[in-house]
């Protein structure tokens, strides 16, 4: 085994997500919370060079992403707790809004900057309120596909930045958009997708109503109501794959 003091960054970032999500029946307890600050804490150390990766710039041509596609997913790990990789965009490029069900997340910006949307989604039991017009007008079978949910926050993150950290509940719902250039981030993802155990990823759009009234009383209640509807992957967006060329990750 490498000496402790000769340990990755990114090495014992992989040891902390697993000490942290191996044991799904203690979340939420106090032994969970406290892993789960200590793994914050070494993702908020993580930078590029942490990981062998270089920055790109807008138009470089000697880092070009593969078959041209908009973001591209490095694999560094992955067990039946945790996936862990690196997620890196194009000037421009946006991981369209969507879900992770039952899962906690961990996002940690290595370099450039990203705005992160998050929503989470109102009680299961909620309906849409079947009179609610929108713009343009749905059809009856598209109103099944419709979640109302809260727009949570809209923030920006820089590798200066913090982690940002969702749970089943919370920001579970989100869109990452590259702000001023190529940007890349750190992703751990508890459990992993998994659509045979019902963690698929699901696709959304927000749907603008025709009335306004409703909004504006959300929004003097302090809070931004939606509905979102469940679409398929958007047809622009797909993610390739690129070697990881960190340091080797073992569990």
């Amino acid at each position: 085994m490498m000496p402790q003091d000769m340990t990755s960054l990114v090495q014992k970032i992989a040891r902390q997500a697993f000490v942290t999500f191996r044991n799904p029946y203690s979340v939420g307890d106090k032994a969970f919370l406290d892993n789960q600050g200590k793994l914050q804490t070494l993702m908020a150390e993580v930078r590029a060079a942490d990981l062998n990766i270089a920055p790109r710039k807008v138009g470089s041509a000697s880092t070009p992403l593969p078959h041209n596609s908009p973001v591209t997913y490095m694999h560094i790990c992955e067990t039946d707790e945790f996936s862990m990789g690196v997620f890196l965009l194009k000037s421009g490029a946006s991981i369209p809004l969507h879900d992770h069900p039952g899962m906690y997340g961990m996002l940690k910006v290595i370099y450039g900057k990203v705005r992160i949307t998050c929503f989470d989604r109102l009680n299961k039991s909620t309906n849409v309120v079947s009179d609610t017009q929108f713009s343009p007008p749905l059809l009856p079978f598209q109103r099944g596909a419709l979640r109302r949910s809260i727009l949570r926050s809209v923030g920006e993150l820089t590798e200066e930045s913090g982690p940002c950290f969702l749970t089943p509940d919370r920001d579970n719902l989100h869109q990452i958009d590259a702000v001023d250039g190529p940007t890349a981030f750190l992703d751990i993802l508890a459990p992993p997708y998994d659509p045979e155990e019902g963690r698929d990823c699901h696709y959304y759009k927000v749907m603008q109503s025709a009335s306004e009234s409703e909004d504006k009383k959300a929004e003097a209640q302090g809070q931004k109501e939606v509905c979102l509807m469940e679409i398929s992957q958007p047809s622009d967006f797909w993610c390739g794959a690129e070697p990881y060329p960190g340091p080797e990750v073992t569990i």
